[in-house]
């Protein structure tokens, strides 16, 4: 055991270092780097006491390597910076720090004072006080904070099909699945108190440091595999507009099971009307008269973006953005997230991939079409990923692409 520990520490702090010289997501590859040095530094405890080492050198004791309060504000700043790569630091964020540096200076203070001194400290102190709170505080915040970090999740991931037409490398599925084992980590936790404090069970069914081994063996793995976030500006702090409730909408083709889509359809119930040049800039405004429920998009900006989309070509850009298209019809991205979700119906994503699988079933329905491989088709219709084509043609139109073409 004492071995797997010692890798693990050295595994941790060699990815650490990594994350820190990585060319990409500097500022969260930092705050996740200092996050696995804690966690590597948790695990040396472990590692000097399943390997004898405390017993053979006493003056290990209280070594300045305790910095567990940090782990959830770490985290936390890890997933606000990932998913921001305008995120920039503020006095007011030390505060979350608060804890871990008054533990930090208990434990370089310790380190200073005679054996005698830390000997007194552990019997009047540390083990029928500080420990205890040092070891809740640690679940808790803990805790705390990964309930923060999902519920950023939660946000960003609802945004980014609002702003973004490929999200597969974006979506930080891994992500969840850290804070899920992190929660497996804090259950343990959890139990370990329960025995001490009730049953004065200590180190007997502690399995806390052999779980956050595990863990930051897979932060080192995937954390250096995360795909560059530059694009990616989600600032959960700033105040979201207000949503509107969506008007339905019968101007939208619908794609089914087994039938292509007529492309040339116009999107707006009013494609005929005034040049899309005269459409207001802002999203609209309500009245007193006039319930939210009331606001409908303008016709004129549909068909704007519509246009855009389609006669334009833009759909076909894998990588399309809201920003970029907001860039090319000059209509604010608020203006244009409001007339999508409420004119359309959809989501930026499903809106544009949408066109993706209707150019993709003309083209299927087209007299030459055995001519070209269906991924050909498919890359030429906007889509970068064979994985991410069959997902979505499949949730779009009930089958999959090689189903649908026999």
């Amino acid at each position: 055991m004492s071995v797997a520990l010692f890798a693990i520490i050295a595994q941790a702090l060699f990815a650490a270092g990594l994350l820190v010289a990585a060319p990409v997501n500097r500022v969260s590859n930092r705050f996740l780097a200092l996050l696995m040095g804690a966690i590597a530094l948790w695990v040396l405890d472990g590692f000097f006491r399943v390997s004898g080492l405390y017993g053979q050198n006493a003056g290990l004791y209280f070594s300045p390597i305790y910095y567990s309060l940090a782990f959830g504000p770490l985290l936390y700043f890890y997933v606000r910076s990932l998913v921001n790569s305008g995120f920039r630091w503020r006095a007011r964020y030390w505060m979350h720090f608060g804890p871990v540096l008054a533990q930090a200076g208990l434990y370089w203070w310790l380190r200073f004072q005679p054996y005698a001194v830390r000997n007194a400290f552990w019997e009047q102190v540390h083990r029928p006080f500080s420990y205890r709170l040092e070891f809740i505080g640690t679940w808790v915040s803990l805790m705390v904070y990964l309930w923060l970090s999902l519920r950023v999740l939660r946000d960003y991931s609802r945004w980014l099909e609002d702003n973004f037409s490929e999200v597969s490398r974006l979506r930080l599925r891994w992500l969840r699945w850290l804070l899920v084992l992190l929660a497996v980590v804090s259950g343990q936790w959890l139990a370990e108190l329960v025995l001490r404090e009730f049953f004065e069970v200590y180190y007997r069914y502690d399995y806390s440091t052999e779980l956050l081994g595990v863990v930051v063996f897979v932060i080192g793995i995937v954390g250096l595999r995360q795909a560059d976030m530059r694009a990616v500006q989600f600032a959960p702090e700033a105040e979201a507009p207000e949503e509107t409730p969506a008007a339905p909408s019968t101007a939208e083709p619908t794609v089914k099971a087994g039938s292509a889509v007529d492309f040339a359809a116009p999107m707006a119930p009013d494609s005929s009307a005034a040049p899309a040049a005269s459409a207001p800039e802002s999203a609209p405004e309500t009245t007193a008269a006039t319930p939210p429920a009331a606001v409908l998009p303008d016709p004129l900006v549909m068909e704007r973006i519509r246009r855009a989309l389609v006669e334009d070509g833009l759909y076909q850009n894998p990588t399309l953005t809201l920003a970029e298209l907001s860039a090319h019809t000059g209509l604010a991205p608020r203006l244009i997230s409001f007339t999508v979700n409420a004119g359309f119906g959809r989501s930026f994503n499903d809106l544009v991939n949408g066109y993706r699988v209707a150019e993709v079933q003309r083209r299927l329905a087209a007299p030459d079409a055995r001519r070209f491989t269906l991924l050909g088709i498919a890359f030429e219709s906007g889509f970068n990923s064979k994985t991410t084509f069959n997902r979505i043609f499949k949730q779009l139109t009930g089958v999959a692409p090689r189903d649908y073409q026999a």
